[in-house]
């Protein structure tokens, strides 16, 4: 029998990685690689050891590794072989991509980043000091959340939004999305009726809990009840952004806020109402919550992530007592319960003013960052004007804005387009966030904007 050739293995003696570690993973690459093909015959435990310069125990011990994991076999009398490993068996190591050592990151100009005043931090640190102090709990937090923070919710949104709730209508949640997930097992079986353009990330939940969904469309009032009024019977909830449209920035009109809760009632359905920033209304004070017209058939979702920042992920929903109760029984049966950290610096921030502060310096900010982008894009199309938040809508053709966005990414900048938001409606355009940019940031998009709006329109017309 011939005798095996060398294999093509480095020992590495400064690498940190143990020496028979070193030869299994080369000799495991050479076989995932298609170098060494099943039944070749490798150099025996001694000659291995001879060619490489190492002990024969440590030639052994990679054998023996790679016996005991089926890429070799043993065949007494005869020597070691590669194993009959089938190809679709193999594993394939995925390359990892290299990004260029001069390649700038590019900025998105996205709608739910917000902007976090740093002169603030020092709340935010003395919220997880306030943490570290307190006694953590020895068994899973209550499913509904801390008693005390619901009490505190309860007393944010009834002195921010004029909601009138106690402690045992307010269930804690991980944001928004995670309180519409919590919500909809709850609901009869039937569909979901969402915003076009609208949030899809609350869509995408409700077709992965397996609901059917309706596009509802918005006109300059908010949702359309008319359409609404001539969709399926089996709707079972309306999912809504009165108090900011998303990503129109319309605010509901107070009629067709009464008109949509006529035709839920007459459907027996709820409206699930996202109030993701009406805290940032910066021409008049916030709007009083679609809840406050109808507590019983409104379920209100509510989110720290615009207030204070999104990593915190915290959120509340507000219904009846019975529904919180219902999916806190739930929450409780799957263990799926808030985070006792996070939930303890939401009300340490509350407690301190810490939240009002960044609500109020953050309010200023976006009104100021508002008027520029109007004033930079109003010239190229019709504008939504904001009357809250951290971003605006810019309606423009559907060619311009792919080209506007192909040019902005060439030059660092990620802008949304309206289609991202979009599922049946055939409005087109751009949303423009300017929350999560510092000013100098938006400044440079500002200019690359008109810049690539300027030549796209002159190529359109």
């Amino acid at each position: 029998m011939a005798t095996p050739a060398p294999l093509p293995l480095v020992v590495r003696r400064g690498a940190g990685t143990p020496l028979p570690a070193q030869l299994a993973a080369q000799v495991r690459e050479l076989v995932t690689r298609g170098t060494l093909s099943s039944g070749t015959r490798l150099p025996s435990s001694r000659a291995l050891a001879a060619d490489l310069g190492v002990s024969r125990a440590v030639a052994e011990q990679a054998y023996e590794q790679l016996l005991a994991e089926g890429w070799l076999e043993a065949r007494r009398g005869s020597g070691t072989f590669v194993a009959a490993v089938s190809p679709a068996g193999r594993p394939h190591p995925r390359p990892t991509p290299r990004p260029a050592a001069s390649a700038e990151p590019v900025i998105r100009l996205g709608t739910g980043t917000p902007w976090i005043d740093p002169r603030q931090q020092a709340g935010w640190r003395r919220a997880w000091r306030d943490v570290a102090h307190a006694d953590p709990p020895t068994g899973y937090p209550d499913p509904a959340g801390l008693p005390e923070v619901r009490a505190a919710i309860a007393a944010y949104v009834a002195r921010t939004r004029g909601l009138d709730c106690g402690p045992d209508e307010v269930l804690v949640t991980l944001g928004t999305g995670d309180g519409l997930r919590h919500l909809l097992p709850t609901l009869p079986p039937g569909a979901v009726a969402f915003e076009d353009p609208g949030y899809r990330a609350a869509v995408a939940a409700c077709e992965f809990a397996g609901r059917r969904v309706h596009d509802l469309p918005v006109d300059a009032e908010g949702a359309s009840v008319e359409a609404l009024a001539a969709m399926p019977d089996d709707v079972r909830a309306v999912y809504v952004t009165p108090a900011h449209q998303h990503p129109t920035g319309i605010t509901m009109s107070a009629g067709r806020r009464l008109a949509l809760l006529e035709e839920v009632r007459r459907r027996n359905a709820c409206v699930v109402e996202d109030d993701y920033d009406s805290e940032f209304r910066y021409d008049v004070a916030p709007l009083p919550a679609l809840a406050t017209l109808d507590p019983e058939r409104v379920v209100h979702l509510g989110t720290a992530s615009k207030s204070v920042s999104p990593g915190l992920r915290l959120g509340w929903l507000v219904a009846d007592s019975g529904l919180v109760a219902e999916i806190a029984e739930r929450r409780d049966l799957a263990h799926d319960v808030p985070s006792w950290p996070a939930q303890r610096a939401w009300l340490s921030m509350l407690r301190d003013g810490h939240v009002d502060k960044l609500v109020r310096s953050a309010r200023r900010v976006y009104a100021a960052r508002a008027g520029l982008v109007v004033a930079a894009l109003s010239p190229y199309g019709q504008i939504g004007q904001p009357v809250a938040g951290m971003y605006l809508t810019l309606a423009l053709p559907g060619d311009v804005v792919e080209a506007v966005t192909r040019d902005c990414l060439a030059a660092g900048f990620d802008v949304p387009s309206l289609a991202e938001t979009t599922r049946s409606s055939p409005r087109t355009g751009l949303v423009v966030g300017f929350g999560g940019v510092s000013d100098e940031e938006l400044a440079r998009a500002l200019d690359v904007l008109t810049t690539a709006l300027t030549t796209a329109l002159a190529r359109h017309t």
